[in-house]
């Protein structure tokens, strides 16, 4: 059976599963007796544990089962939850997400066995917590004292199965064990399970069988299966149906003498997997993705176990999913539509820039380029909020991050989250994780004291690092912020002279803000060691040309003692913005209408001059000016006589003035890449496509600022 089909859906599934016992886990380590966190845990594992054995990953599938066996005996009430326990769990999440990343990179899950890993687990279910020796008998071995391979044996009746059985010989019908083990080099156990259950029930009827037939179906087993059928026919006829099915290495059945059975006392816990308890029942009537965590409080022991010996009605619909109303879709179809519809709106303009050429135009033309005008725009914003995700996806990884860190760098930290729910542009998404993970580890490492000076200074024991995400305007913002000691300005500006990153003459001239900003330059780092946590300049630098690469800016503001915010300011959306048209030197070029604060008319006489630059003065605020055509190499069009067309734009604080020739007015554009072979022109951010067929550059204002 081909599996390549279904790696993608399986990797997607893998790592959702993982962040959900990733967060359950984290749940669990604060409030270790919540029963609805537990059993929200057993669900995912286990349908880790299905999708692995279903796509023939062995250790990932041994691994999951062995972590699902810990979680059945904490459920049982057999095992209590220990912090020892939460580290070996997070140990086995790392492990299991290695495997899935060599999935995605070669499609197989590797060689590691994570030997020591499954020994701590079964260490943790033999450990002094537990009564009694019942783990071996959940590998599914044969026993020693059944070695014969009659593990129907092993199956305790209740008293209704036990009646059963005896009305059907007393009708005169026969009733078999049958001890079914398929090959250990079979991929879907539970598919040939099925093939053999429906090969059995039209022989006869199948009374009880060991695991439960819906714990077969879910792959809870390991090679073999007992079954009690009342059957017509004879025991040969019974074997060599099932024997017809392939991947079946052995099958063992004779008549059932009944006193050789074992019977099940409700209060003895000798259930071969514990599992299988009643409880497991109610659960399994929704499948792990969808069922609600108050399903665990339905699952009560009211239901008896033959219950889950009736494999007829069973076999319909092991729980069908409800209904889902969304749609997993490749990004790279989403690139494709966005790209239409770009050049749908780039047509869109051709339409309006031919219409204005044409004198006396007819009026039904500009209403059906009105009309197109309202179509272009929604489709457009229709298609952006497809491809919206919520920053939740990157972020819910980090809460596991600050953990393991506080124990790394032995100090009590928390991390609070808000805004997980804001949403960005998928492509934006993907590469916003980074960043926010120096920007926190930064804040764990250097920004919060150790225990004893906060301490002195009278601060909670428990550092705090907030991590908040808010959308204003076209923008999300994202702060980073931390209760710790803030940036040292002194200290940075010594590292900085140290580096010769700066003179001593600029060193004496320079803000607080501009030494603050010099953390940004690459291999820059004040730790005095080199640890696995910082120490090696690898980080704000990273952060700075990543969010810069997607059009956006991060700030910081500091306050030596009480701690520090990092703010992350993206666009929404990178692919069609609306742009201020320009001219410079006979030239067009477009500017994000985002960054633009206003356009003024300036007066030559009005320039003055700091430090041999040109500033203006403009209600309250010296604004530094930058002249287009200087920085373009191009001949302005203006004499400079002329009053002067400035337009002012932000970044963050910062305020500059552009000097323009000429305005052109607003105009809805596509931004076109320009490719890898461009990349020296850090203050052109790509090129648009105009309504007469003509080429615009993008003017990146941060950039330029």
């Amino acid at each position: 059976m081909d599996i390549s089909q279904y790696l993608e859906i399986f990797i997607d599934e893998s790592n959702e599963h993982l962040q959900n016992l990733n967060t359950q886990i984290l749940n669990l380590e604060s409030d270790p007796e919540n029963m609805d966190t537990i059993n929200e845990i057993f669900r995912a594992a286990h349908s880790l544990k299905g999708m692995a054995g279903t796509m023939g990953y062995k250790r990932m599938q041994t691994l999951t089962h062995d972590m699902e066996n810990v979680f059945s005996e904490v459920r049982n009430g057999n095992i209590k939850v220990t912090p020892n326990m939460v580290d070996i769990l997070f140990q086995c999440l790392d492990a299991l997400d290695e495997y899935v990343n060599n999935v995605k990179e070669s499609a197989d899950e590797g060689t590691n066995e994570n030997e020591p890993l499954i020994r701590q687990l079964n260490a943790v279910l033999n450990g002094p917590d537990k009564p009694g020796e019942e783990v071996p008998a959940q590998t599914g071995e044969p026993s020693e004292e059944k070695g014969d391979g009659r593990k129907w044996l092993e199956i305790q009746l209740d008293s209704a199965q036990q009646h059963v059985i005896r009305a059907a010989k007393e009708q005169g019908k026969n009733v078999f064990g049958l001890t079914v083990t398929v090959q250990e080099s079979c991929i879907l156990k539970a598919a040939r399970a099925f093939l053999v259950f429906k090969a059995v029930e039209e022989r006869g009827e199948i009374i009880v069988s060991n695991p439960p037939a819906q714990d077969v179906e879910d792959e809870k087993f390991d090679l073999d299966f007992s079954l009690v059928v009342v059957s017509d026919g004879d025991i040969e006829a019974l074997k060599a149906a099932v024997a017809s099915v392939s991947e079946i290495a052995s099958v063992v059945g004779e008549p059932i003498v009944l006193e050789n059975m074992g019977t099940a006392d409700p209060y003895e816990d000798s259930v071969p997997e514990p599992e299988q308890k009643p409880q497991s029942v109610p659960e399994e009537a929704t499948p792990a993705a969808v069922q609600p965590p108050e399903a665990a409080h339905a699952a009560e022991p009211a239901v008896k176990p033959a219950a889950a010996s009736k494999t007829g009605d069973k076999k319909q619909a092991p729980g069908k999913p409800v209904v889902n109303r969304t749609v997993r879709v490749d990004i790279e179809k989403l690139d494709v539509l966005m790209n239409l519809v770009s050049e749908l709106i780039i047509a869109k303009n051709s339409l309006v820039s031919v219409s204005n050429q044409v004198q006396g135009q007819n009026q039904g033309v500009n209403e059906q380029i009105e009309y197109l005008e309202n179509v272009t725009t929604n489709l457009h914003e229709s298609v952006m909020k497809v491809r919206m995700v919520p920053i939740e996806s990157v972020v819910s990884k980090f809460p596991r991050m600050i953990r393991d860190l506080s124990k790394k760098l032995d100090k009590k930290m928390e991390l609070y989250m808000t805004g997980e729910e804001t949403e960005l542009d998928r492509t934006v998404v993907d590469e916003i994780g980074d960043p926010l993970m120096h920007l926190l580890r930064n804040s764990a490492d250097h920004g919060l004291e150790s225990a004893e000076i906060r301490a002195q200074r009278g601060k909670p024991a428990v550092g705090s690092i907030f991590l908040d995400a808010y959308q204003d305007g076209n923008n999300v913002v994202i702060e980073v912020r931390d209760d710790g000691n803030g940036i040292d300005v002194e200290k940075v500006k010594a590292k900085a002279l140290e580096r010769e990153a700066i003179t001593p003459e600029q060193a004496s001239n320079m803000s607080d803000k501009e030494i603050i900003d010099l953390l940004f330059l690459p291999s820059f780092s004040t730790a005095k060691k080199v640890t696995d946590v910082s120490g090696r300049g690898v980080g704000l630098d990273v952060v700075k040309s990543k969010i810069e690469a997607l059009s956006g800016e991060v700030e910081v503001k500091s306050k030596l003692g009480e701690g520090s915010t990092w703010t992350i300011r993206l666009p929404l959306t990178l692919a069609i913005i609306q742009a201020l048209m320009v001219v410079v030197g006979g030239e067009k070029y477009a500017i994000s209408l985002g960054t633009i604060q206003t356009i003024e008319d300036i007066a030559p006489e009005d320039i003055k001059l700091v430090q041999n630059k040109e500033v203006i003065h403009l209600r309250g605020s010296v604004i530094p000016l930058i002249r287009l055509s200087n920085v373009l190499d191009v001949e302005s069009t203006k004499s400079p006589q002329e009053h002067l067309m400035v337009v002012i734009v932000k970044k963050g604080d910062k305020l500059a003035g552009l000097v323009i020739d000429d305005m052109i007015g607003q105009q809805e554009i596509v931004i076109k890449s320009l490719g890898k072979y461009i990349k020296q022109c850090k203050f052109i951010s790509g090129a648009t496509i105009l309504g007469d067929g003509e080429v615009a550059l993008i003017l990146d204002a941060n950039a330029l600022i």
